[in-house]
């Protein structure tokens, strides 16, 4: 996502925020598949210690070895990690559940490790299993060497061609420090992984649960093994078809309206609202303070200190999960009357502006900028498109000019942000057209979809567009708010589990209330 402040909370949507500063400047300043070979039968896995600490009672840990390239194997192997809590109920074992917490860059292994509890009952029939795909976490993590800032700052005061180089120069550092993986890191190798974890698990069928960007992951699958297809639900639903200026804009206008529900829930809250009970001027005074911030920051009494962006950031981490909402409303409070930028801090802003740190701190370690990289590089690995590539500076100047206005009727807070990654794929290889072409995979069995009207990340409109693709979907339409059903809604959970346990599968769409 990114992402431990809430259960499912994705970076998906985050998107790359180092390449998002000199971008806005531009904005406001004036692979294809191969033929594949079939991958070899794995091995079984070995379990034993976990590399995070501590873990949950019986959880074991191994890994799987896949070919790098699937289209030519004999380039080499890349080694998958994985951890697995076997089912610990009296029943009959239903097999493997594979999770996958969403991204691209969030590790498995540590979330599963955080806690499982939330799939107890899941537990008790199935052994829970989570992997860190290729490229993140302890699965040869990838890495843009420490930071994917470029050496020009924030863009202030230079031009859009150096700008434009500057990136460049970035994609040119992850190369250079993440090796042989890098070009094979998006989702269509990584759902191919997940079958070779099927198989080395002893699986005939994966049955999976997807949050979020693991909500893509799930549907490449299904469509690349239709017939190795068990019992699936997607929580959170990524597209499969927008690109890259499509995807910001319906995440801006998403951001928004979970934005506007929750000043409309801070409006009649017994303790008050600093923005008072009229929701219309309260998002004139969040816009404000943005504003504000941006050209004064707030500066705690230890230096650290929260700039309009950041702001925008920890407001958007903190939409992710209603129960975030108080923690919300206090940091803005202590923002606007007492001018403390600590209750912003807390939900996730950055502290000041730390020293760059070290990719790798030895052998074995996990890259600090592991996840930024990551999200980067399978976000780019999965959108053909390159137009801009070929494009003047001028000429990119111009469109992003053009899209300004469209961006900031979709949001003022969170629209000039969303427009900056626009150029999120600026100087990186081409991806795959393979996900956007998915449109009625044959074969396909019928899975569960779940959409939630206030996400944040994944806006619901997603969940209806992914389950005509496939054409095979039942969906459970979440009233609620935050993003991703299942950790807030009894009502999600009791239609994924019976689907899951039980194999009930209703037909049509079905309704959550929110708060149910």
């Amino acid at each position: 996502m990114p992402r431990s402040r809430s259960r499912f909370r994705s970076r998906s949507r985050i998107r790359v925020r180092a390449v998002v500063a000199g971008v806005c400047v531009l904005a406001f300043a004036g692979l294809g598949l191969a033929p594949e070979s079939a991958a070899p039968s794995p091995a079984g896995i070995r379990w034993g210690a976990c590399p995070e600490r501590p873990v949950p009672a019986g959880m074991r840990c191994g890994t799987v070895e896949v070919p790098l390239d699937y289209a030519a194997p004999a380039k080499g192997k890349v080694t998958v990690a994985l951890a697995r809590i076997p089912a610990t109920g009296p029943g009959k074992r239903l097999g493997s559940l594979l999770l996958n917490y969403g991204g691209p860059g969030a590790a498995g292994i540590a979330s599963l490790a955080a806690d499982p509890t939330l799939f107890a009952d899941l537990g008790e029939r199935y052994d829970l299993v989570a992997f860190d795909p290729r490229g993140v976490g302890h699965s040869e993590p990838v890495s843009c060497g420490g930071s994917q800032e470029t050496e020009t700052g924030d863009g202030a005061g230079i031009g859009a061609a150096a700008q434009l180089a500057a990136l460049r120069a970035v994609a040119r550092r992850c190369e250079l420090a993440s090796g042989p993986v890098l070009p094979y890191v998006g989702t269509v190798h990584v759902a191919r992984d997940m079958d070779v974890i099927r198989q080395a698990l002893g699986d005939r069928k994966l049955n999976y649960l997807g949050f979020s960007y693991g909500t893509r992951v799930g549907a490449v699958y299904a469509a690349q093994f239709p017939d190795k297809t068990g019992r699936m639900v997607l929580d959170g639903v990524d597209t499969l078809t927008e690109p890259l200026a499509e995807q910001a804009l319906v995440t801006a206008r998403g951001q928004q309206r979970a934005l506007d529900n929750f000043l409309s829930w801070c409006a009649h809250r017994k303790n008050g609202c600093v923005y008072g009970t009229n929701t219309r001027t309260a998002r004139e005074k969040v816009d404000e303070l943005v504003t504000r911030l941006d050209a004064r920051p707030l500066i705690g009494d230890d230096g650290s200190y929260v700039t309009g962006q950041d702001a925008v950031l920890a407001i958007g981490s903190a939409l992710y999960a209603k129960s975030m909402w108080p923690g919300l409303a206090d940091a803005l409070a202590l923002a606007e009357r007492h001018h403390d930028p600590v209750g912003l801090l807390q939900l996730g802003g950055p502290v000041g502006r730390p020293d760059e740190t070290q990719a790798d701190a030895g052998p074995g370690t996990v890259p600090t900028d592991n996840g930024e990289a990551a999200l980067a590089a399978v976000t780019c690995a999965d959108d053909p498109d390159r137009s801009h590539e070929n494009a003047s500076p001028a000429a990119i100047v111009k469109e992003l000019e053009g899209l300004k206005g469209e961006f900031l009727k979709a949001s003022r807070i969170f629209g000039p942000r969303q427009l900056a990654t626009v150029l999120a794929c600026y100087g990186r290889p081409a991806g795959t057209d393979f996900i956007r072409k998915i449109d009625h995979p044959a074969g396909v069995p019928r899975m569960m979809l779940v959409g939630t009207r206030g996400d944040p990340a994944t806006p619901y409109e997603w969940t209806e567009e992914t389950a005509e693709r496939l054409g095979s979907a039942v969906v459970v339409d979440y009233k609620g708010d935050g993003h991703t059903g299942y950790g807030s809604s009894p009502c999600v959970r009791e239609y994924v589990d019976g689907f899951l346990i039980d194999g009930r599968l209703p037909a049509g769409t079905r309704s959550c209330p929110a708060g149910e």
